[in-house]
């Protein structure tokens, strides 16, 4: 899954687009570097982060959507968006899921969305919103696994009385967890397939390599490469990520690996 950022305020540089021209140059490079899906997102929810106005980021993502799928009519999009509103157009103009950061805890009505169009819907673990989501208070667990796992189990639950059953769960690397934890989640993500349903990890560049490393976002590759694979041994099913071609290399490598296992 290829990042495309349509904003000014993502933690990534590279990654942020807000014009066609360089939207569809980045989209272009990740599908030909190997994307199986274009994540399209519209308002950063960065730590500290206040989202945009709604328009703003309706605005930015059907337009979004229109330019890619005129130029790439077969390309699988997903929107990044925790509100109702803009997934419901989003698909309605050709994306095929929807990643909610809130899992449906920001705007109650995105179940309904979903529900309504019967797409994919991947949930993420995080407490509130990406303004306070880090906050000391809101870092504390006994068991982060299990209580992740919890979590997951009562929203999926939730999930099919509504007849929603394509669910894709996000752990949610640096939402609500320190560097220690995010470690232990990484360590411990194999636990998760008790819950039977595919896992998506977003650590692309992350604090929580920059930290363990001592190094800039920019610098942050490497670093990433190496988490990708420890993901990959833990049973993750989709990475999210800025460089794509590396990310797809990591894959192929790991397959050839468990291939001769």
């Amino acid at each position: 899954m290829g990042i495309v950022n349509i904003t000014s305020d993502s933690f990534h540089v590279s990654s942020r687009v807000l014009d066609r021209n360089p939207l569809l140059k980045l989209v272009e490079k990740h599908l030909m570097d190997g994307a199986q899906i274009i994540d399209l997102g519209a308002s950063s929810s960065r730590p500290g982060s206040v989202p945009v106005p709604e328009e703003i980021e309706l605005k930015n993502i059907t337009q979004s959507i229109q330019w890619i799928l005129s130029e790439w009519p077969d390309c699988t999009i997903s929107v990044d968006s925790w509100r109702a509103k803009v997934a419901d157009e989003a698909i309605h103009l050709g994306a095929k899921m929807i990643n909610d950061i809130s899992a449906g805890n920001m705007d109650p009505e995105m179940v309904n969305v979903i529900a309504n169009h019967n797409c994919p819907y991947i949930i993420m673990h995080m407490k509130e919103t990406p303004l306070s989501m880090n906050l000391d208070h809101n870092l504390h667990y006994t068991n982060i696994s299990s209580e992740l796992i919890q979590y997951f189990a009562k929203k999926m639950n939730e999930l099919h009385s509504k007849n929603i059953h394509q669910i894709i769960i996000d752990p949610g690397f640096g939402f609500s967890k320190n560097n220690v934890q995010n470690f232990t989640l990484l360590k411990e993500l194999s636990f998760f397939s008790i819950l039977e349903t595919p896992i998506l990890l977003g650590i692309s560049r992350k604090s929580m390599i920059q930290k363990t490393l001592g190094i800039k976002t920019e610098d942050a590759l490497n670093g990433t490469t190496a988490a990708h694979s420890l993901a990959l041994s833990q049973g993750a099913h989709i990475l999210r990520v800025h460089d794509v071609k590396e990310a797809v290399e990591t894959i192929k490598i790991y397959q050839a690996y468990q291939a001769e296992s």
